[in-house]
């Protein structure tokens, strides 16, 4: 019987907003013209929403048992193409939400379409979302991005302004339907009672924000509190549900990065996210959840991890001074006769009462998969005001991207990207340039207040004719070129411990510089590492001089 009742009430829906004119008394005469379109979305097709009712989950397939489901509605920025599978560079913050909950306890359904409007998606995808809710269920809506343009044309159809009852007949130019035309509020009123008739709950959220400041030398993230922020949360206080303001949320962190920064948490344009951008908003979300009071939801969340190691040898307020880079910064470490990375020996040439060091460096990785690991990550989190960031890739950095070791990026310091298709997981994931990468260490670090230092990599034990290997047309190069660009200190330490090597090669014999390495051409013994650490103290010594001179 319940069923039955269900599917009276979305039939009687659709029915009502296709009504002719004269089926239907309207509530206004004069509504307000529709707000400007900023996104210029196109493609209204019902082949295009054919193919996205494919490509999204059947409603509630995801459940185990009696387990509820959330259920996400919303756009591109909650979930981006037909596929959201980010083969376009673009993610949406949906598709990084299940990471969040205990999939024992619950599961994540991501029901979203970029280019729909509360309208659109209302009125052509809503009914198969709302048939697979059950008593229990939460649903999740965030709409609005595209609720502006014409009414009668384009693939996002617009609604009317506002939270009022206004209605509008029109006339679609592409195919010559009539619809009636509710406001932005009265929309979201529907998505809400309907859920609630389910027994499930809703919450409504505000959008993502754009990465779009108030003028040309602003600071501050142009904010949606007097457009469809303010009006979603207005709706959440006359049906009585939770309210999360995610534009808010996610826009202070973004004032936070600054303007480089930020766009990195956008491709292509100023509205869809990167994967860097969509783990924010994810993340921003999850934040808001948390805070709404008594929200029965978040007892679906994992627990918050701490990471209780990255930045632990702090104490009486001294600076930590953070190593990241591959096995030639760390490596074995463990005894005389084993390979050494420079960073696990860089304390020995350090005065430790001043500073303290960590090396979170780790073998086998390029700048790319440091971040891509979430290495990185950690030791950004654990980066307070004077710590001291020493940076140093390369030697693993170059040979197939999507493919093998799947590791290197595109070569050079410049700003460019490609999607690739990841061979061994299938995955879409866009590769920056290896400058790209030291740059957003870069500017992670001076975010926090740290102070973030280059180096180049460590040289080879590879001589040619009597002359060691010198990289200045590649990774050492490119090192140099950002240091400069970004006005960071690079130390050149292939040049410099290059230099010495070839010294001693001079001097004493190639057999002297093969003390120096392990194995084979490029990990260290420890002779080699505190060559290399030495070189890099003499360097950073000047640094922590320099800060503590100024304090």
């Amino acid at each position: 019987m319940q069923s039955l009742r269900i599917s009276f009430m979305a039939a009687a829906s659709a029915a009502i907003l296709a009504l002719s004119p004269s089926a239907i008394a309207q509530h206004s005469t004069k509504v307000a013209r529709p707000m400007d379109d900023r996104n210029n979305v196109v493609d209204n097709t019902l082949d295009s929403l054919n193919k996205a009712k494919f490509a999204r989950p059947i409603s509630g397939s995801s459940r185990k048992g009696d387990n509820p489901v959330l259920f996400l509605v919303g756009n591109s920025t909650m979930r981006t193409g037909t596929l959201g599978n980010g083969n376009n560079g673009q993610w949406g913050w949906g598709c990084f939400l299940d990471s969040y909950f205990d999939p024992g306890k619950i599961t994540v359904e991501n029901h979203a379409l970029g280019g729909t409007s509360s309208r659109t998606f209302y009125e052509r995808l809503w009914p198969d979302v709302l048939a697979g809710v059950r008593k229990g269920d939460w649903v999740i809506i965030e709409l609005g991005h595209n609720d502006n343009g014409p009414y009668d044309s384009g693939r996002a159809w617009a609604s009317i302004p506002g939270i009022g009852k206004d209605t509008l007949h029109v006339t679609i130019k592409e195919t010559g339907e009539k619809r009636i035309v509710y406001t932005y509020g009265e929309y979201m009123r529907r998505f809400v009672n309907e859920v609630k008739f389910k027994g499930a709950y809703p919450i409504l959220m505000s959008l993502t924000p754009r990465n779009a400041w108030a003028d040309a030398d602003s600071t501050v993230i142009e904010r949606v509190d007097e457009t469809f922020g303010k009006w979603a949360r207005q709706v959440a206080k006359q049906t009585k549900v939770p309210f999360v303001d995610l534009n808010e949320i996610s826009a202070r962190k973004f004032e936070r990065y600054g303007k480089e920064k930020v766009k990195t948490m956008f491709y292509l344009d100023r509205i869809h996210t990167s994967e860097f951008g969509a783990k924010v908003n994810a993340k921003s979300a999850v934040e808001g959840l948390r805070g709404v009071k008594n929200l029965t939801l978040a007892k679906y969340l994992l627990p918050e991890s701490l990471d209780t190691v990255t930045g632990s040898s702090r104490s009486n307020g001294r600076p930590v001074v953070f190593t990241i880079g591959d096995s030639t910064v760390k490596n074995e470490d463990s005894d005389d006769d084993s390979m050494w990375g420079w960073g696990s020996v860089l304390a020995e040439y350090l005065d430790t009462t001043k500073v303290s060091v960590e090396n979170h460096a780790m073998p086998g990785r390029s700048a790319r998969t440091f971040v891509d690991e979430g290495r990185w990550d950690k030791v950004y989190e654990a980066l307070q005001p004077g710590d001291i960031v020493l940076i140093q890739f390369g030697h693993n950095d170059a040979g197939p991207i999507n493919t093998g070791n799947e590791r290197a990026e595109l070569r050079g310091a410049g700003p460019e990207s490609k999607v690739f298709k990841m061979q061994s997981t299938g995955r879409y994931h866009v590769v920056y340039t290896f400058g790209w990468y030291m740059r957003k260490f870069i500017m992670d670090a001076r975010e926090k207040g740290a102070v973030p230092v280059l180096i180049t990599h460590t040289p080879r034990n590879k001589f040619d004719n009597g002359f060691i290997e010198s990289n200045t047309d590649s990774f050492g190069a490119w090192t140099k070129e950002v240091a400069d660009a970004m006005g960071v200190v690079c130390i050149d330490l292939n040049t410099l411990a290059g230099q010495t090597l070839q010294h001693i090669a001079d001097d004493e014999g190639l057999k002297k510089v093969n003390a120096h390495f392990k194995r084979d051409h490029t990990h260290s013994t420890i002779l080699g590492a505190r060559l290399n650490a030495s070189i890099v103290a003499e360097e950073l010594k000047k640094i922590i001089d320099g800060l503590q001179s100024r304090n």
